[in-house]
């Protein structure tokens, strides 16, 4: 198999990661610091994928013109997303463009939440799914969170739809769908943040620098 295009959709700001509104400023759940880490979770995310070997571009997909404005400094390519259309609808239009660029190419989704993602993790599961695909034993294949219900990579064989799934018992759906569940720790690659609880999970595991940066930036002093 031939190296990875990764698709990270970034939700709009405003909109993203409810469930870990105050955990960047200790339970105040102001918007701006709440966007920061938000974004930094996303800029963690994808600095460690552009750094992974196997992986050919990552391209991230949103609607949010703030996450556009940064990533494109940063030399990310960004597909404008419709806000209303979803996670999944995003993932499929996507896989749709960079499918007609090049139908040689394998593609596969990441999710934007892994600030604790190491490159050699990454790497390492791109390579078990190339056995997979390669062999022609799955069509697709995908890492699961650390819960083991939901998905943090999708990979989808050159030519082949990448047909996501995301959402809740999401592990279960690409599964049904006849995706093959990969094993591996990976710990980073599986501790996605949704929760405040998430987070402290994968600072254990060492969060990324732009995640550290925005929880200094708006962590108070303690007496």
């Amino acid at each position: 198999m031939s190296a990875v295009d990764l698709i990270v959709p970034v939700k709009s700001l405003a909109r993203a990661k409810t469930r870990l509104r105050g955990a960047a400023d200790d339970g105040v759940g102001d918007p701006v610091p709440h966007s920061r880490l938000s974004l930094a979770l996303a800029r963690d995310t994808i600095a460690a994928a552009r750094s992974a070997r196997g992986v050919h571009e990552v391209i991230a997909i949103t609607s949010d013109l703030e996450v556009t404005s940064v990533l494109t400094a940063k030399g990310v390519q960004v597909l404008a997303d419709r806000p209303e259309a979803g996670l999944n609808a995003a993932l499929r239009f996507g896989s749709e463009v960079l499918l007609a660029r090049n139908p040689n190419r394998p593609i596969g989704a990441l999710q934007a939440d892994l600030p604790a993602l190491r490159p050699d993790e990454l790497a390492d599961a791109l390579a078990h799914a190339r056995l997979v695909l390669d062999a022609g034993t799955a069509p697709r294949a995908f890492c699961a969170d650390a819960h083991g219900e939901g998905t943090t990579l999708l990979v989808a064989a050159a030519g082949v739809p990448l047909a996501p799934r995301f959402g809740p018992g999401s592990a279960e759906a690409h599964e049904r769908a006849g995706a093959l569940r990969l094993r591996g720790e990976w710990p980073g690659l599986r501790q996605d943040v949704d929760t405040p609880e998430d987070l402290r999970r994968a600072a254990e595991l060492g969060l990324g620098p732009a995640t550290l940066a925005a929880l200094r930036t708006t962590a108070r002093p303690r007496r």
